[in-house]
């Protein structure tokens, strides 16, 4: 039978054509993929069933010694190895067994093969984990976190089908609980949490009732999953993937002995933009992982390219990391360490790991480049020649500092260090060359004694960087660990497509309240509590998450339900008379700033003979179901404890109403009217403008929705301005990023485009869940 090419072999396995394609570019991975393929195909002697062919792909680009390919392919397409928790153990089994022969009963029972988990088992340890809950799970009933009695049942039966557990934990659910009831899809009702440094305390304290151990594990709940099974300091070689060397554990011990067995991590963001809500989980993840365990988290500055780096983005970050409510253990810059650094690069070059290469930036894109003419230039000649780089002798781009490795995406001898003589905004022109992430990352983390290296996953593929660069250079080396990037549908959070939208006109800037950077999202006023809750709900998960808007607006409603006092404002006004106003000047009205708790407050109104309600709480010939200002159909006017009647209508010559006049009467003195509206009096007048999606398709990055790209999806809707919106007198002393909710309206918060006199208010989210919304 003839052999068919690669390209159906791998789209045989269940690859896309893309991914096939995009497999073909990278040699390494594409021959072995096609060994595995070629081996499992004559032993099945048939096809390849999609679930088989995903793990002969995970097992291909994962598997770094070769030799053991044949032996896994085997018990994969055998089925004995049928699951990814199964194929990730064998992984490691072989890779901490590196000599023949390999014991098959320890790596049997090691990953699992030939065990069955029956359905007797999932149910007894299902049962189990709800019965240590059941009090929370009556108390709270469909709002408990699921997520949690999924991830206890996982943890005891390590190789059962996690399909097969939601299932059972679905159908005891609703055994103990009965069907979802009204209360139950209504949101979570909100408790008063306690101060951070408040919840600190407790989980020091001996915990003696269910409820206080809720509270003393609300830090962790955000840190789910696989968090919870990190390495404690100090055991780093306990983590599957680390690469131990004859150095590993003096180097720890001496580790400990610096920080005391302390939780250590680090925020590294690039000075080259504004942080979005992608950034806004990692902070969470590295202060919120550090604060549970009682350890410390470094702000550290990766300044190590000067052409992008600005001083607005240093203060911006700085403010938003203060802004969610977090405080660094000590701000730090990659500069700071670049003396160290280059005495590392030279001690590389010496132990012959490191050497100077003169191909062009050009020659080392793409998948697969020409190896280095230079690689084996001897090391005394490298030493000069990085010398001379330093020196200033080299033109950008004339030579580079390669390291000799082989990345785990392939890539052949990363670069350490590159000329730019640009001036760095903080060395000024002290060097003209720079280290380059792959060379400085791992190395300020061993520097600062990082504990758990916490990256985003589009850095997996420099993790054997990370560790081989440590072990190369006889240091400390941390852990890294990876995990999926928080995305948001109808967003763009690229910085270079930000550029794009400010160059078009799109948006004002960076902090344009529809956009998703953290600058932008605290001038529509989102509160950041908000924003930190939304990233505990999403939790940490390997996949990268992409979340709908609304699910954080939803965040954004539960807070402000509680911290934005209310006021009244007419988006349209309609002037109305009161013809028999009770009173010969205005009366003073008491609102409760909170409606649902009268302890938090009052303010008062001004209640005249001339207010102004919603054009659209009249119409003059209502539909059936109108609730609201109508012939006959008189309204409550809300806190006034009156009733309003129309009388007549004032029309102007285009026909058009101009004003109303009414009656006005005790509302005890009737009948309950059918509705109660807002309104203003006497009131302020201000802008306010009202947001809306900024793209139209949930994807707008995506070709295959948009074809014209993503500029050309841009909604001419996004921002409505109302210029001569009239709001209650009781928000004349406002500052900017002060939040309200307008009574029916919405919450709104100031703008800083505000000035005495004129209030500019941008609409945050409104009251509920717009149901038009997909």
């Amino acid at each position: 039978m003839a052999t068919p090419d690669s390209l159906s072999l791998f789209t045989g396995l269940g690859l896309s054509e893309h991914k096939a394609r995009e497999t073909l570019k990278n040699t390494t991975l594409s021959a072995q993929l096609r060994e595995a393929a070629t081996q499992a195909q004559q032993a099945l002697g048939s096809t390849i069933d999609k679930a088989t062919g995903t793990l002969l792909y995970g097992l291909a680009s994962r598997l770094k010694d070769p030799r053991r390919l044949p032996f896994l392919v085997d018990y994969v397409a055998s089925k004995k190895i049928h699951t990814e928790a199964q194929l990730s153990a064998a992984l490691e089994y072989v890779r901490s067994h590196p000599l023949d022969p390999l014991d098959t009963v320890d790596f049997e029972q090691e990953c699992g093969v030939g065990v069955m988990v029956t359905p007797e088992q999932i149910e007894e340890a299902v049962e189990a984990v709800i019965s240590r809950h059941q009090p929370q799970l009556l108390a709270q009933r469909y709002h408990f976190n699921m997520g949690l009695l999924m991830g206890e049942a996982r943890a005891v039966l390590k190789w059962a089908d996690g399909k097969v557990i939601k299932h059972e934990v679905d159908m005891q659910v609703l055994h103990l609980l009965g069907p979802k009831m009204e209360a139950d899809l209504e949101k979570k009702p909100k408790v008063v949490k306690a101060r951070p440094e408040e919840t600190d305390r407790r989980t020091t304290k001996d915990v003696s009732n269910g409820e206080a151990a809720g509270q003393a594990l609300s830090l962790m709940e955000q840190l789910r999953g696989e968090a919870l099974k990190f390495h404690k300091p100090g055991e780093n070689y306990k983590t599957a993937g680390y690469v131990t060397t004859a150095h590993t554990m003096n180097l720890l011990k001496q580790h400990l002995e610096i920080t005391g067995g302390q939780v250590r991590t680090r925020f590294p963001p690039e000075p080259n933009g504004i942080l979005h809500i992608g950034h806004a989980k990692a902070i969470n993840f590295n202060f919120g992982y550090a604060k549970a365990n009682n350890g410390i988290c470094f702000l550290r500055f990766d300044d190590t390219n000067p052409e992008k780096e600005e001083a607005k983005f240093f203060t911006a970050i700085c403010d938003m990391v203060a802004w969610l409510g977090y405080t660094p253990y000590k701000v730090t810059y990659a500069s700071d360490y670049f003396e160290q650094l280059y005495a590392w690069a030279l001690e590389l070059i010496r132990r012959g790991h490191a050497y100077v290469c003169h191909q062009r930036g050009e020659e080392l894109k793409g998948h697969n480049p020409l190896p280095s003419p230079w690689r084996d230039r001897p090391i005394e000649e490298s030493l000069l020649l990085f010398e001379a780089m330093h020196k200033g002798k080299f033109a950008e781009g004339e030579a580079t500092l390669r390291m000799k490795l082989v990345m785990e995406d392939g890539k052949m001898d990363p670069v350490a260090y590159r000329v730019k003589y640009t001036p760095h905004h903080r060395t000024g022109d002290t060097w003209c060359i720079y280290p380059t992430y792959d060379y400085t990352h791992c190395l300020c983390d061993s520097i600062e004694h990082i504990t758990h290296s916490l990256c985003t996953k589009e850095f997996q593929a420099r993790r054997s960087s990370y560790f081989w660069l440590c072990n190369a250079l006889d240091v400390y080396c941390p852990v890294q660990w990876e995990y999926g990037r928080l995305n948001l549908h109808y967003a763009v959070v690229s910085k270079r497509k930000i550029l794009q939208l400010v160059a078009a006109g799109a948006v004002r800037d960076w902090d344009d309240p529809r956009l998703f950077t953290l600058t932008a999202l605290r001038r529509r006023g989102f509160p950041p509590e908000a924003i930190n809750n939304f990233c505990a709900r999403v939790g940490v998960t390997v996949a990268q998450t992409t979340m709908e808007p609304h699910l954080l607006e939803a965040c954004v409603r539960d807070v402000l339900n509680d911290t934005a006092p209310r006021a009244m404002a007419v988006l349209e006004p309609l002037r109305v008379v009161i013809t028999n106003f009770p009173a010969a000047k205005s009366l003073d009205i008491q609102v409760p700033n909170f409606p649902a708790d009268e302890t938090k407050g009052f303010h008062h109104v001004p209640f005249a003979s001339v207010i102004f309600i919603e054009q659209t709480d009249f119409k003059e010939e209502p539909e059936p179901g109108y609730k609201r200002l109508a012939w006959s159909q008189p309204v409550g006017l809300r806190h006034t404890g009156y009733v309003i009647e129309l009388q007549h209508i004032v029309k102007g010559p285009s026909g058009c109403v101009e004003n109303l006049e009414v009656t006005c009467r005790r509302a005890d003195a009737g009948e309950k009217p059918k509705a109660f509206i807002h309104w203003v009096s006497q009131p302020l007048t201000c802008e306010i403008r009202l947001y809306e999606r900024l793209f139209q398709h949930k994807n707008p990055e995506d070709p295959a929705e948009v074809p014209g790209g993503f500029l050309s999806d841009l909604n001419p809707a996004s921002l409505q301005v109302v210029e001569a919106a009239l709001v209650d007198s009781s928000v004349a002393l406002a500052n900017p990023f002060d939040k309200f909710q307008f009574e029916r309206l919405g919450y709104f918060s100031v703008d800083p485009d505000s000035c005495q006199g004129q209030l500019v208010f941008n609409r945050t989210v409104t009251l509920k869940e717009d149901p038009g919304k997909v």
